[in-house]
């Protein structure tokens, strides 16, 4: 009887298992549409490419004044331009484009070995991690564990999470942005069987989740917490409106991260998470579904739509909110999924509109116009940003990924 009875469940458990990983399908003028946005990303990358010093990576442009602003590999946005470089590759085939992004990874590899930034995820997953999937070479995944080890040093099992910053006058922050990294660490679990980088990432998945989450599911930006006791210290933000606002661009890493994190654990509660998160998102989106940079910003009329004034939009939180929700609709529900996904369309359509998106030779290279850096720290208001890019470009190469299945 018993066998019988764990054999039915067994049953009922791949049944459930086999409706939600559906496949979604795309539509086809959106399709098109998302061509032509590629072929004019890969232009657009081309004039880039004669803007951005041989030793530097970019992180904005100011059209006011024209001019570049670019960061060290030690930045945590370096790894977007390889990784973007690579995305327009696999699309394009274009050897120009894969020159770039691997002569531009010289630059990121001694990272590997940088113990004092939680941001190793973004600046060599999203390089070195796109390098290994479209053109790999020897090295690339020996430097990828080097920067999983050097990652895993900031982790404190007391606290439960990778410590973000080292600076003043915090004590122990966690930043909802630290769930973006632990795809690194879960990779490196993979190809490795070395266990202790899966338990890092759960680990700090957990704990964000036990103390980041509001009752409606938006999330604080940091968390800091006493390193030798692990209790919390102070729930803040460093880039929201304020300490108990809904940061935009934290929702969307947040909703990305749980997601990410269910497709490399299938634990229930990760997508039971992201589910949660994408409710409250999807709730507070303007018409248009570009996100205000902070989702209690002041000003936010009544009824908001396409065309009524408001803060400043942030069209880097929306890039990372539609990839997100393209995967995101593959793990529930049909008619859940559906929802998701319409809402990714819809983000894709604007952005690929005129509103957000540059014309071929201006905007210093970049593709999109319209993100927030740090308002509160009046850094990078309403420019482009190269992650903006990134995930944008990634959000359109998932939905063609949606026709090939």
């Amino acid at each position: 009887m018993r066998i019988l009875v764990s054999s039915l469940i067994c049953l009922l458990t791949v049944a459930v298992t086999a409706q939600e990983h559906h496949q979604l399908q795309p539509k086809p003028a959106l399709l098109r549409l998302i061509d032509g946005s590629l072929r004019q990303a890969v232009n657009q990358y081309k004039v880039l490419m004669g803007r951005v010093p041989p030793d530097r990576l970019q992180k904005t442009w100011y059209a006011n004044t024209g001019r570049l602003e670019t960061s060290d590999p030690g930045w945590w946005t370096s790894g977007f331009y390889p990784g973007t470089l690579f995305e327009l590759y696999s699309f394009s085939h274009d050897t120009t484009l894969l020159r770039e992004a691997t002569d531009r990874l010289r630059l990121l590899a001694p990272e590997q070995y940088n113990k004092g930034t939680h941001d190793l995820g973004f600046m060599l997953y999203c390089s070195y991690g796109n390098a290994l999937r479209v053109a790999d070479r020897p090295g690339y995944k020996e430097i990828l564990l080097n920067a999983a080890r050097s990652l895993s040093t900031r982790f404190n099992p007391t606290v439960g999470c990778i410590k973000s910053w080292d600076s003043k006058p915090w004590h122990y922050p966690v930043i909802i942005d630290n769930m973006m990294n632990l795809e690194l660490l879960f990779w490196a679990s993979s190809v490795s069987g070395d266990s202790s980088f899966y338990h890092i990432a759960v680990t700090h998945a957990n704990t964000t989740m036990r103390n980041h989450f509001r009752p409606d599911y938006s999330s604080f930006h940091v968390v800091d917490y006493d390193s030798a006791t692990g209790a919390i210290i102070a729930k803040k933000t460093a880039q929201g409106y304020s300490d108990s606002s809904a940061w935009s661009r934290g929702q969307s890493w947040g909703l990305y991260g749980y997601t990410m994190c269910y497709r490399w654990t299938h634990d229930a509660r990760y997508l039971q998470q992201a589910r949660h998160i994408a409710r409250f998102i999807l709730t507070h989106l303007p018409a248009d579904k570009i996100p205000y940079w902070d989702y209690n910003a002041p000003g936010i009329p009544a009824g908001t739509s396409a065309q009524t004034p408001g803060p400043l939009r942030d069209a880097s939180a929306a890039a990372v909110l539609a990839s997100a929700l393209i995967e995101l609709g593959g793990d529930v529900p049909a008619s859940e999924g559906r929802g998701y996904l319409d809402v990714a369309e819809q983000i894709i359509v604007t952005l690929s509109s005129n509103a957000y998106k540059a014309i071929v030779g201006s905007n210093g290279g970049f593709i999109l116009l319209h993100s927030v850096g740090n308002l509160p720290g009046r850094s990078e208001i309403d420019v482009p940003l190269t992650y903006a890019d990134y995930y944008f470009v990634e959000a359109m190469l998932r939905y063609k990924q949606l026709a090939a299945h």
